[in-house]
């Protein structure tokens, strides 16, 4: 794990990169606020986690880290152990955690329910959409008290790197971190803060073992009764309830589709 403060005083704003060693656009985030520290009012936190997944190049080492917490620091695995001290690091603070799919290009926030937190700070980032997910929380980061998620973009791309720059700026702005907000698209530089939908997780969608996969739907669309959604070797799924479908792919999680979501109104 390492760790950057970019201001003085003791930081109670955070921003976590490298959860997953197969997730670079936070670490970049990092590295280019690193190289070029923007102004600030209140001190802050960088935290690039798992280094050892990220030099590897995988997702985890031996256990999802992002499924381990609170972790344990006797635990058998190394993400385990890194969890505990994770946490540690965070505690007191507002955190913002980066991450990248495989389910789309557009960013969206992640919160664990819809809380002061999430309604202070998700107007100040650019995406549309938030997804509360306390129903399949347990043992995520997102479980750590104040802390929101960013899904950036696609994982791996230059774009998913720029969204992850652009998003940190925005979480700087909102928690008031940020001396100078000028470039950040939301109301702290006078623009009109954008409406975001906002979707309910209810399950997951299981996948079962094959060679090949094709995902039909769009994350965030909905799915009606009776329409096909996914193919594992030629068999076809269909809807056998209305959804909208959330970080959902073709190979982005082994034995996942993705999951079910509801809609559930606006922020």
């Amino acid at each position: 794990m390492r760790i950057h403060q970019l201001g003085d005083g003791v930081p109670e704003v955070a921003v976590v990169a490298g959860i997953h060693g197969d997730e670079p656009c936070g670490p970049r985030a990092v590295e280019r606020l690193l190289a070029d520290p923007p102004d600030l009012e209140r001190p802050v936190k960088l935290v690039v986690a798992n280094e050892e997944a990220l030099e590897a190049g995988v997702r985890y080492l031996e256990s999802d880290l992002n499924r381990a917490f609170p972790g344990d620091p006797d635990a058998d695995t190394h993400e385990g152990r890194l969890a505990h001290h994770l946490l540690g690091e965070l505690e007191g603070c507002t955190v913002l955690a980066l991450h990248s799919t495989q389910s789309t290009a557009e960013p969206f926030a992640v919160c664990r329910t819809v809380d002061e937190i999430a309604r202070a700070v998700v107007p100040y980032l650019t995406v549309d959409r938030l997804l509360e997910t306390e129903a399949l929380a347990d043992g995520r980061l997102i479980m750590h008290p104040h802390t929101l998620e960013v899904e950036c973009g696609l994982q791996g791309t230059d774009a998913a790197a720029e969204n992850a720059y652009r998003l940190v700026r925005g979480f700087l702005s909102a928690t008031g971190a940020l001396a100078d907000p000028a470039g950040v698209d939301s109301a702290a530089d006078g623009g009109t803060t954008r409406e975001v939908e906002v979707f309910r997780l209810l399950d997951a969608i299981p996948k079962p073992p094959a060679e090949s996969y094709e995902v039909f739907v769009e994350n965030f669309a909905e799915v009606d009764v009776g329409d096909p959604f996914a193919v594992a070797d030629g068999e076809t799924f269909t809807a056998d309830e209305a959804f909208y479908p959330a970080l959902m792919s073709a190979y982005g999680y082994a034995d996942l589709f993705g999951y079910a979501a509801e809609r559930a109104g606006t922020l």
